[in-house]
């Protein structure tokens, strides 16, 4: 019994961290989907700043009075600094993007994370990429080249290409979240997160600030910085109990959330190029997946 109990615990461990990315991923699509609805009335660079400064704050108010200074300490404060500039980056990216594409299309479009993370998770996490995860990677982005060729007019393709970096700078932040899983508490991570991208946003905000002025628009950035913030200290526990390669497939999942936010928002519904590339994505990461699944099962066994 005693020499079983490891390895339940690791699995334990393993679930966990799968139902937290299943909630991660829920408060993400409602992010994303006030995100949408907030950029038809203010610039995309706003909705970022209300975004990323509300999830600042929200994640001082939680967590600075528990801890107390040493919280805000971080132990890599360089990987801090370039995660937090991945992340505001990722949101600049998508909220602009999204003014130009739909929920769903930009969903599929976000896709291409775990396969990017997947081909980077070699050279910054250590991971072995063989022969078959990287045939899966190039499948995958087939599907996103899929989903981005047919967008007709000019506007469509420059908010897909949007989309895709950030997808980039959304891979970037989640390998970082990883490697300082296990050496910054993940509250510091989120503060810090939230601290470098609300330094960049409002730096910036000169350039497009507009006072809301309406009480449902307040409710609605207020809404968006809580909730987002829990979402993403969310997704760091989780990659404190998982491999990345594991647990970014779980992104998927916000295609279906879109897509029926999408149509009780906007009625409207992915067309056939969005459904088929992104079937083709979301089977390249399931099959990546489920080959990191049966080397880790074959490593514990060995």
């Amino acid at each position: 019994m005693k020499t079983l109990a490891p390895a339940v615990r690791l699995d334990d461990r393993l679930l966990q961290a799968m139902g937290l990315m299943c909630v991660y991923v829920g408060l993400i699509v409602y992010v994303n989907a006030c995100g949408k609805v907030m950029a038809e009335s203010y610039h995309p660079f706003e909705v970022t700043l209300f975004r990323h400064g509300i999830a600042f704050l929200w994640m001082l108010i939680l967590f600075a009075p528990r801890h107390g200074p040493r919280i805000l300490v971080p132990k890599r404060p360089g990987l801090q600094i370039i995660r937090g500039l991945c992340g505001i980056s990722s949101s600049l990216f998508y909220f602009t993007g999204l003014t130009q594409l739909s929920l769903a299309t930009a969903a599929a479009i976000s896709f291409s994370t775990p396969l990017i993370v997947a081909a980077l998770s070699g050279p910054f996490l250590g991971e072995k990429v063989g022969l078959h995860r990287w045939a899966a990677i190039l499948t995958g982005f087939l599907g996103t080249l899929i989903i981005i060729r047919p967008c007709g007019d000019g506007a469509d393709q420059w908010g897909a290409i949007l989309l895709l970096c950030s997808a980039v700078s959304s891979a970037g932040y989640q390998l970082i979240t990883r490697r300082l899983a296990g050496q910054d508490h993940a509250e510091t991570t989120n503060i810090w997160s939230g601290f470098v991208g609300t330094c960049v946003v409002v730096a910036m905000s000169p350039f497009f600030f507009t006072m809301p002025n309406q009480w449902h628009h307040w409710a609605l950035f207020l809404s968006m910085g809580i909730i987002g913030g829990s979402a993403h200290y969310l997704l760091t526990k989780a990659f404190e109990r998982g491999p990345a390669a594991l647990l970014s497939p779980f992104n998927y999942l916000q295609l279906l959330g879109a897509t029926l936010s999408g149509y009780i928002l906007y009625r409207n519904l992915p067309d056939h190029w969005t459904w088929i590339g992104a079937a083709v994505i979301v089977g390249a990461g399931l099959y990546i997946a489920r080959r990191e699944n049966r080397l880790r099962a074959t490593s514990r066994s060995v």
